[in-house]
């Protein structure tokens, strides 16, 4: 798990009038590290519809799909993963039910990242790196210090920095972290679905991707 690790987020692509399925298109031409549906105020029925129609395409792509939060929607619809965070289901129940999918974990200081490490989960994603504007109300920010003593905690599994990352900044976090999860940075400008591939593709080769 190298580069991009996109995140689909239906409420932003909802407020530009833009389809979510449509924008996945455009991302997994890319070919990220990862995507991620992340559809928070769905409910249950439409979540399942929208992972049952990406499943093909991130098939096709190589590129792994992961649900956000929901592992029976995952494991419903043959995800690769499900994301879970602090609140969420722990890594031990998720696997004890959907054995099969891979889990990554939300993790916001070096305490959960410990943890979450202790549940040998298959990726562990920490941040807020930077300041945010795809939450409400957002964890602390860790900044790249923050980053870098989380990459010495993490030598054995892939590290995934999230939170307000962008194509100027994301060198810095390929040099400490194997993935940069991206929202806001591959929302197209005034809507303009074509451009995003190409800042997919700008943001994959960034963060560290082939």
């Amino acid at each position: 798990m190298r580069g991009l690790y996109a995140i689909v987020d239906t409420a932003s692509l909802l407020a530009l009038e833009i389809s979510p399925l449509e924008f996945a298109r455009r991302v997994l031409e890319a070919r990220p590290a990862a995507l991620q549906l992340r559809a928070k105020q769905l409910r249950a029925r439409e979540t399942l519809a929208l992972l049952g129609e990406l499943r093909p395409l991130a098939s096709k792509a190589g590129t792994p799909l992961f649900a956000n939060d929901r592992p029976d929607l995952g494991l419903l619809a043959g995800c690769d993963g499900v994301h879970v965070g602090q609140d969420d289901l722990p890594v031990a129940m998720v696997r004890r039910f959907a054995p099969d999918l891979m889990v990554g974990v939300s993790t916001h200081d070096l305490e959960q990242l410990e943890a979450a490490l202790a549940d040998d989960p298959d990726y562990v994603a920490f941040g807020p790196l930077f300041a945010t504007r795809s939450k409400t109300n957002p964890d602390p920010v860790v900044g790249l210090d923050g980053l870098s003593r989380a990459r010495a905690l993490c030598t054995s599994r892939p590290l995934v920095a999230i939170g307000g990352i962008d194509l100027e900044r994301a060198p810095e976090v390929a040099r400490r972290a194997d993935c940069g999860a991206v929202i806001s940075a591959l929302l197209p400008p005034e809507g303009d679905l074509d451009a995003v591939a190409e800042q997919a593709r700008r943001l994959h080769l960034a963060l560290g991707g082939t």
